[in-house]
């Protein structure tokens, strides 16, 4: 099972909020890849919340040099909307990319995207909010837009497409700490078969081991209770452990928090 942080990078800065709002300062973001580097976490991810209101290309010049000092995979989100922005990430030390926006208006770039760097390289990301009429609605912009598509087709679609992993965040449980929303998790967790991330709503190990064990996630993201409490990577591999869920032996060795 994959423990993920996820840093929110806005400005020259890490944030977090709650439900894609209110946004507050946490630091920079270069000593948070060197304390994850030392916690020997699965994977980071890694998304500029605010590329997708423009048109510039990423900060290749800035993703270098955390590259640079990132010693396990590195997921980029924010603003992809070209195959050629791909192939400058993935040489800036990105492994993979995570698309959200664009695809809705051009889901052909993930096929494209899969076609030439492999599906492994394709994170496809949804953010969805609960709706009376549907159950659940995904939203593009960051959370500001509706799209009236309903999460699970969407994935499917996705996936069909060449995505090799989905992530899905709630938006409603986003920075709420009051643990994911597991049967939007198992929604999409049904409906597609490939790896899927939950996000949004974790605040205790227990949260986690749900996701996973009943929801059926193959991993798990999670940024305020990294933030903002003494849980750490490595208790969340000893609760896997604990609940018969396969970790990393490494985590559980020497202690490391």
């Amino acid at each position: 099972m994959r423990v993920i942080p996820t840093l929110l990078w806005k400005g020259m800065g890490l944030v977090k909020g709650a439900s894609f709002d209110s946004w507050r300062r946490v630091g920079p973001v270069l000593p948070a890849i060197k304390v994850y580097n030392r916690r020997e976490v699965d994977e980071l991810i890694l998304v500029d919340i605010e590329a997708h209101a423009g048109n510039d290309d990423p900060d290749y010049r800035e993703l270098d040099a955390l590259g640079a000092d990132c010693f396990v995979p590195l997921t980029f989100g924010g603003g992809i909307t070209r195959i050629g922005q791909v192939e400058q990430l993935l040489r800036s030390g990105a492994d993979k990319v995570s698309v959200n926006t664009a695809a809705y208006s051009e889901p052909s770039l993930i096929g494209s995207i899969a076609a030439r760097f492999g599906a492994q390289c394709v994170v496809a990301s949804i953010d969805a909010r609960g709706s009376a009429e549907t159950g659940w609605e995904c939203f593009s912009h960051a959370g500001g837009e509706p799209t009236g598509r309903s999460p699970a087709h969407w994935a499917r679609e996705l996936v069909d497409r060449g995505a090799g992993e989905i992530l899905i965040t709630s938006i409603d449980r986003d920075g709420t700490m009051q643990g994911y929303d597991l049967a939007l998790v198992e929604t999409i967790v049904s409906a597609v078969d490939v790896p899927v991330i939950a996000s949004g709503g974790a605040g205790s190990y227990d949260h986690m081991v749900a996701a996973v064990a009943d929801a059926g996630a193959s991993a798990v993201a999670a940024a305020s209770i990294f933030h903002f409490t003494e849980m750490t990577p490595a208790g969340a591999k000893q609760a896997f452990e604990a609940a018969g869920l396969p970790v990393r032996q490494s985590y559980l060795e020497d202690g490391a928090d």
